[in-house]
């Protein structure tokens, strides 16, 4: 395997050769094999454990577990550490396991049938059949040897595609004797992620032939409505285009995941310094006070006080262990789990029209949605609907759309009946428009109008289905270009069929078929489309459509009068929020094309810079054009997108705008969605064409409002509060400048002090760059949200991604971590559930902490009055005090989400209680009362009953001496005899406890091995004891501080007290 990704990695050029395996395997290609899990029945158990312990809370517990099973150092069993850690682990693992399940049923199902075949294969597929290697289509059952193909799982897009094989390879058709002889030899690129172009050529019967995208098969696809087709395997299993895609997935981390590292760090440093006081202490007692227990309780040979000391110090890490939260992690992730179900399950943010909840892909950032600082939106079909209508068009100087009365007043919409297309069969009846003058026009056989729409229902690239006659359904990549096509058809001229070669289209009744020669197809690049075709009456022309300021560049000089009109009519469509496009036309020279054709066949089967040989090709033919008009198609606001975009606003969250329309379009759906507002101070436009007129234009605008000086060199830009409220519009050849590395600080200084910022004219790539520029310099959580696969790049580079299920495919939603299919549900998914899950955590977080704490330090003060022995002290009167705490706090939560958890504040002071909640309603229901008490009965009920039937049934000791000295009359006061005490520093423990376990130590009483002689007093005592074996270093210095000469009833006089009373009569 590493020597096939060596050879892949030096592969320049691939060569292969169809149905010829020896030549294939000389080149040592991957197989179709695939393995994406990560473990098997053998490795998983060492290499998932390894894994684990790398974090380090997982190995300080293992370490703590070597500590205990080490007797002169343990406090405490063993087992006290391996239940949690072996939980802790048992999870992560199950978890681990599942994931990789799934992983490895889906490479089952893979290699089940596909595992053998071999680069160079020429294979079979059927319909409904996943596409499991990448393809050259050779053949298939549609006519023209078309295939329809479903790549949800490449980018995420549910519409089909079409995919069409060359000629030559689909005269083989499914005769199996044909495609067994094919010997066709195939170069092209070598393996790589793009996903939208391939490069390559095809050599049959000494002709070559040029191979792009729109003649691949990619592993990942599916094949629709075609009953069957034939490919050769051109990349296999790891090679494929989709597994290279297959890359990790950048991991998104909270502010609290990267606080909570920070806080077990300084608590491994805090129990570090609490261990080493307490080991000082021991070595201080040691000294001291250590030497008058040594006649109970003799210490080992070589145990002084400094090594005493020492294994107090591990005997304290063992004991205080409670203060680092191993479990923390996990139950983290149980919240955050919670927390993602509540988002699946809010109705408030169901979609009924299209059956589309919201959906929280990752678990790990819901509490990040409570601390959004900035939101990058995307305008198409984020904040608007992205289904477009036909609106109004402007041909040869004169507007059509809208509708004036005979005073020259414009009238209202609903004032007017919509246009009667009942003289076109092939109408589309849920088509409307209102101008009335422009189907004139077309009756009339204008002949600009005419050619307006012929172009509209030639250039472009629609698909066209036609189950029954007459009815006819387009299948678009894009919605503008349905509807552009789906205008030309009320209009007259209907788009009925396509093939490889040509386009039918339906001229005012009259059928037409126009030799299609070539496709100059749109990219994000060029913004614009043509088509060059050959009308029926051999006439050659280009067709042209696309953004205004490129076409403009390629106009013919004598179309400076027109355009100055196209122009005027463009900038009112754009101030309407209309989405703008150019028309142009050029008729062509035969002898011209033909020259032209044979050095565009050449560039298209190049291998080395196809791409760019082929832009120069496009850009000579596609010059000296004629305008024809501009379209304006209509993209109405989503519901609730000004509401929410103000809501927002109030909650100090900033939000900018990065669209690919035109200045005027973006600007004016911002003040439609109160993102600008004429309240505003100022709106600045940035527009200057060189880097030192945008950074004057930075700086002279802002510097004259906001009164600021500029830093060069900052690593992290702080907030400024400015007087006033301003917006920032730039366009995307300024923006370019603007982040530039010497200017990007002041662009960015510039924007974070407006409260609306809007770019125009961006690439998918700048979208990417504005994101990554605000986190780098600024202390903010940052929020994208689209709908595109133009998104995916801002989606990813954000610390939270939002993708919008709408009319642009699911690219965006699949590469997010949140989605939904409205935008104003980002309102209840920040204000709401980011909110409160910020306000479960950071209270479940402190409590975590405050029980730890608690716990440990009981056990950090004891160590103070018991010598510093590590010793566990008796918690059982910490119930009851636990219990009060416990029902108090659980009563003053219910008072407090009673009081706060309520629509009223929400609506009121959005700023200071971004949340929403129905605790009035849970609250006031008498049902949930009466689970909550009787839920606690029994949870309480079965720990009373297993309590009680232990202390009757099986008592310790504790419980033995407890029922002795109840039934036992009181003694009288002893005499206290007067102690001399050599030291003020003594333990506080010799003095500040009853009587202890000294006497039943001494005693015998409840010891296996007995006392062999009373008169030497004190040789068997101490650790040799069985019966009653306090664990630790020091376990037995337990001294009691009362006077022992009072015989306690019905206890054996011990030889302690004999010794102590002889003594304290010398005194």
């Amino acid at each position: 395997m590493l020597l096939r990704l060596f050879f892949s990695s030096l592969e320049l050029e691939r060569k292969l050769r169809a149905n010829d395996r020896e030549y294939n395997l000389s080149f040592r290609y991957a197989t179709n094999a695939i393995k994406t899990s990560k473990y098997n029945f053998f490795t998983f158990l060492p290499l998932n454990l390894f894994e684990q312990f790398q974090r380090i809370a997982n190995a300080y517990f293992l370490f703590l577990l070597v500590l205990q099973v080490i007797p002169q150092i343990s406090s405490l069993s063993w087992f006290t550490t391996v239940v949690p850690l072996v939980l802790v682990l048992s999870v992560t693992a199950a978890k681990d396991a599942t994931d990789d399940i799934v992983r490895m049923n889906w490479d089952r199902c893979a290699k089940d049938k596909w595992m053998n075949v071999q680069v160079g294969d020429i294979i079979k597929l059927e319909n409904n059949q996943f596409v499991t290697a990448d393809l050259l289509l050779l053949s298939s059952s549609e006519p023209l040897n078309l295939v329809y193909i479903e790549t949800a799982e490449l980018d995420g897009e549910t519409n089909l595609k079409v995919r069409q094989a060359l000629t030559v390879t689909g005269d083989l058709g499914d005769d199996i004797e044909k495609l067994a002889d094919f010997d066709g030899e195939v170069r092209c690129e070598p393996p790589n992620n793009r996903l939208d172009r391939f490069t390559g050529t095809l050599t049959c019967s000494s002709q070559k032939y040029p191979l792009d995208n729109e003649k691949i098969l990619l592993r990942g696809c599916t094949l629709r409505n075609t009953e069957w087709c034939f490919g050769l395997v051109l990349f296999g299993g790891p090679e494929t285009k989709l597994m290279q895609n297959c890359g990790k997935s950048t991991f998104k981390r909270t502010s609290v995941d990267r606080l909570m590292n920070i806080l077990v760090l300084c608590i491994f440093g805090f129990l570090a310094f609490m261990c080493t006081i307490l080991a000082i202490g021991n070595y201080l007692w040691e000294l001291n006070e250590g030497s008058g227990f040594t006649v109970f309780l003799p210490r080992l040979d070589g145990n002084n006080a400094g090594f005493s000391a020492f294994l107090t110090f591990w005997s304290y890490v063992i004991i205080l262990n409670t203060v680092v939260p191993i479990s923390l992690y996990v139950s983290v992730e149980i919240i955050r789990l919670g927390n993602s179900f509540y988002i699946d399950w809010d109705r408030k943010m169901y979609y009924a029209r299209n059956d589309t909840p919201a959906e929280a892909r990752t678990t790990t950032l819901n509490e990040e949605l409570g601390q959004i600082k900035y939101v990058f939106s995307d305008k198409t079909g984020t904040l608007t609907q992205n289904i477009m209508t036909f609106n109004k068009c402007s041909i040869n100087g004169k507007s059509y759309g809208d509708v004036y009365d005979y005073s020259g007043q414009r009238l209202e919409i609903t004032e007017v009946k919509t246009v009667d297309f009942s003289f076109n069969e092939l109408a589309d009846p849920r088509f409307v428009f209102h101008d009335h003058s422009l189907v004139e026009a077309v009756k009339l056989e204008n002949p600009e109008v005419q050619a307006f729409f012929k172009l509209l229902s030639l250039c472009h690239t629609v698909m066209a289905e036609e189950k029954k006659e007459g009815e006819l359904f387009y299948l678009a990549q894009s919605p503008d270009e349905g509807a552009l096509v789906t205008a030309a058809r009320n209009f007259g001229f209907v788009f009925r069929s396509r093939t490889p070669d040509s386009i039918s289209i339906v001229e005012m009744g009259k059928q037409s078929s126009y030799q299609l020669l070539a496709i100059l197809d749109f990219n994000n690049v060029r913004k614009r489309m043509s088509v060059i075709v050959r009308s029926p009456e051999g006439k050659l022309s280009l067709y042209c459509k696309g953004a205004d300021t490129i076409i403009y560049e390629r106009l013919h000089h004598s179309c400076s009068k027109l355009m100055d009109v196209t122009t005027e009519h463009l900038n009112e469509f754009a101030g309407e929020g209309l989405r703008t496009l150019a028309l142009a036309y050029k008729d062509l020279d035969e002898g011209y094309f033909t020259q032209w054709k044979q050095r565009h066949h050449e560039a298209s089967t190049c291998l080395d810079n196809r791409e760019s040989k082929l832009e120069q090709l496009y850009e000579e033919i596609e010059k000296d054009l004629m305008l024809l008009g501009a379209t304006a198609i209509e993209d109405k606001l989503q519901d609730g997108v000004p509401q929410t975009i103000e809501q927002l606003s109030k909650a100090d969250i900033k939000i900018w705008v990065l669209t690919g329309d035109k200045q005027e379009t973006a600007e004016n759906i911002g003040y439609s969605c109160n993102l600008l507002r004429e309240e505003m101070n100022e709106v600045f436009i940035i527009s200057g064409n060189s880097l030192d007129d945008v950074r004057q234009e930075l700086r002279s605008g802002m510097f004259l409002h906001l009164k600021t000086c500029w830093c060069q060199h900052k690593e992290l830009i702080p907030d400024e509060v400015v007087n006033g409220e301003y917006g920032l519009v730039i366009n995307g050849h300024s923006l370019a400048y603007a982040l530039d590395h010497t200017v990007e600080l002041e662009f960015l200084k510039t924007a974070c002090m407006c409260k609306a910022v809007i770019c125009c004219r961006v690439t998918p790539l700048q979208k990417a760059q504005v994101v990554e520029l605000v986190k780098k310099y600024k202390r903010a959580v940052t929020l994208a949200i689209g709908d595109g696969a133009n998104d995916v790049s801002m989606i990813k580079a954000a610390h939270i991604g939002v993708g919008i299920s709408g009319q642009e495919g699911m690219q965006a939603v699949l590469s997010s971590d949140y989605s939904f299919a409205q935008f104003r549900f980002l309102q209840r998914l920040l204000l709401v559930h980011g909110r409160w899950s910020y306000l479960r955590m950071c209270k479940f977080l402190r409590y975590f902490f405050y029980k730890n704490f608690t716990f440990t330090f009981v056990h950090f003060w004891y160590a103070f009055f018991c010598g510093f022995s590590a010793q566990v002290r008796d918690m059982c009167y910490w119930t009851a005090v636990n219990t009060v705490f416990v029902l108090g706090s659980l009563a003053m939560y219910f008072a407090v989400t009673f009081t706060m958890y309520s629509n009223g504040l929400f609506l009121v002071l959005p700023s200071a209680f971004p949340f929403m909640g129905t605790a009035r309603n849970s609250l006031n229901q008498p049902n949930v009362w009466l689970t909550v008490v009787l839920t606690s009965i029994l949870c309480l009920l079965p720990v009373v009953t297993h309590r009680f039937l232990l202390m009757l049934l099986s008592p310790t000791i504790n419980d033995k001496v407890r029922v002795r000295k109840a039934k036992a009359t009181p003694p009288p006061p002893p005499r206290r005899t007067r102690i001399r005490r050599t030291s003020s520093r003594r333990s506080g423990y010799a003095f500040s406890h009853a009587q202890g376990y000294g006497d039943l130590v001494t005693s015998g009483r409840f010891l296996r091995r007995p006392v062999t002689s009373r008169s030497s007093g004190f040789t068997n005592a101490g650790r040799t004891t069985t019966g009653f074996s306090p664990m630790g270093r020091s376990a037995g210095y337990s001294p009691t501080g009362k006077a022992q000469n009072t015989k306690v009833p019905d206890v054996e006089v011990t030889s302690l007290q004999m010794y102590r009373t002889i003594t304290n009569t010398t005194l």
